[in-house]
């Protein structure tokens, strides 16, 4: 394994203008997605660049570090992992160094562990019959437990992560005598909450989901020129993690459903007994990309809806209907066509700002948010403007997003959100802060509108979200809008977030 150093992790302190709103990175006021993961299995092919181009793609789930581990056809594995976006961890010379036509990828954001090099994947464990490496999207609910388990048993566990965890289980079976497939169902058998996985293995790779199928996991195929019998396989996070290799999407891994990939072609099973689908509602609304697909369509155009959905729900008199970007830009489009107000660009995304790691001075902390978003004065000025977000979760990004369309001259500032408030944190994967950090857990709409400094505040209704999906509601984990959690919490991990089980 090559060598990798750790950086120094962002500190904050008050916001200037207002000591009750902390100074947070950008991305601190956003729920913030665990992870990617990608695995391809394409024979007489180096997977490696494949894996980075599709972990490129898949980079929005996760910006603290990445990592590549492939296998040579001897079984032999070479892995690469650091801190960092992937551009930054990878290059050529480096990917030139993992030689192999198997390869499994990750891009983390830690929910679980915390943010240094060693909890970087893929996890890579040594069996009996060769190494494993592990990619592991979602958040386990009894890590605790199944740790002081592995830790009775000798487990030689290194990290904090609960991806470690279940790599070890794997590797106990094995040495048990299991073989692959079947190892994987033994650990995943012993694991609760929510595990998108793709495993490496010296003869192919294996996709699982978890029963309730909280985090996406798809699959895709690539042309083998060599014997179009015998395509290539690709497991990803997202569909968009096919499209920038060329991959065709096939469909998505089911939840509680393994799949099999060797030279001998594609197994696939239903290992929980009683799957039930329970997909994260904020990957369709937030999370993945817009231009991924789920449930048959891209979700640009379900977030077009929930923009439509809220203009029915929410009219106001105004000039503008502008779009927090980018996430916020397909409901805000929505909103336009169906409010009939002129959608226009009044704040332009620096796309370029990647994790900085130094600290801006004080003259730039009272500027606030113009690093990332600058607003335009004379698009804005004089204007009463309609401006869409995805989401509120702690109030800060807003308030200083408000704060800057006002001093560009904004004469009424409505802002509309196209999700349900934010209520309760989620422990499957997203970090969405404790209960006491979600500003709708604590606070009304329209204290919150007076907060943040707008003229009005309009969240999406839940009823309204679930007209837009289109879809039946108890398919998805809707936990952090209702409290209502498909999986159990145990007592000590829901006394470490929410509200009422701290007093």
């Amino acid at each position: 394994m090559f060598s990798a150093a750790s950086v120094p992790p962002i500190s904050s302190g008050t916001d200037p203008a207002d000591p009750n709103l902390p100074t947070e990175s950008w991305s601190a006021d956003k729920p913030e997605e665990a992870c990617g993961v990608f695995g391809v299995f394409a024979p007489g092919i180096e997977a490696a660049k494949l894996a980075y181009f599709g972990l490129y793609a898949l980079q929005h789930r996760g910006q603290e570090s990445a990592g590549i581990t492939t296998y040579t056809a001897e079984g032999q594995t070479h892995t690469y992992k650091n801190m960092g976006l992937v551009s930054q961890v990878f290059s050529e010379p480096i990917l030139n160094e993992l030689p192999g036509y198997i390869a499994v990828g990750h891009t983390r954001y830690s929910t679980t562990g915390s943010s240094r090099v060693a909890n970087a994947q893929p996890v890579v464990v040594e069996t009996p019959k060769g190494s494993l490496a592990l990619a592991h999207n979602g958040n386990l609910v009894n890590t605790v437990d199944f740790r002081e388990k592995l830790l009775a048993q000798n487990c030689p566990l290194e990290t904090t992560t609960d991806s470690e965890v279940i790599a070890y289980a794997i590797g106990e079976a094995i040495k048990a005598g299991k073989d692959w497939h079947q190892s994987a169902i033994t650990a995943c058998q012993q694991c609760e909450g929510a595990f998108s996985l793709v495993i490496g293995t010296p003869t192919g790779i294996i996709g699982i989901r978890d029963p309730h199928g909280i985090r996406p996991l798809v699959l895709g195929t690539l042309e083998n020129e060599d014997n179009p019998n015998a395509p290539h396989y690709v497991l990803a996070s997202e569909t968009c993690a096919l499209d920038i290799i060329g991959a065709n999407h096939l469909r998505e891994i089911e939840p509680g459903e393994i799949v099999h990939i060797t030279a001998e072609g594609m197994t696939a099973q239903t290992w929980a007994p009683q799957p039930e689908r329970k997909l994260c509602i904020f990957e369709m609304i937030y999370f993945a990309r817009p231009d991924s697909h789920m449930k048959g369509e891209s979700l640009y155009s379900y977030r077009l809806r929930l923009g439509q959905h809220l203009a029915q729900e929410s009219p106001v008199d105004a000039d503008m209907v502008i779009a927090v970007p980018d996430s916020g830009v397909p409901a805000a489009i929505g909103y336009s066509q169906e409010s009939e107000i002129p959608y226009a660009e009044g704040l332009i995304k620096n796309r370029y700002v990647g994790r900085t790691f130094i600290q801006p001075t004080q003259a730039m902390r009272e500027i606030g948010i113009r690093m990332k978003l600058n607003p335009l004065r004379d698009v804005l000025e004089g204007k009463r403007i309609v401006i869409v977000d995805d989401s509120i979760v702690r109030g800060t990004t807003s308030y200083k997003i408000v704060r800057a369309l006002r001093e560009a001259g904004a004469k009424e500032v409505h802002m509309r959100v196209s999700s349900p408030p934010v209520t309760h944190p989620c422990f499957y994967g997203i970090d969405t802060d404790d209960q006491d950090q979600l500003i709708a857990a604590t606070t009304s709409t329209s204290d919150i509108a007076k907060k943040i400094g707008v003229d009005s505040l309009h969240y999406l209704s839940w009823e309204g979200m679930l007209a837009a999906t289109h879809k039946n509601p108890e398919n998805y984990c809707s936990a952090c809008f209702t409290g209502k959690y498909p999986i159990s919490i145990p007592e000590p991990l829901k006394r470490t977030k929410l509200i009422l089980e701290k007093a």
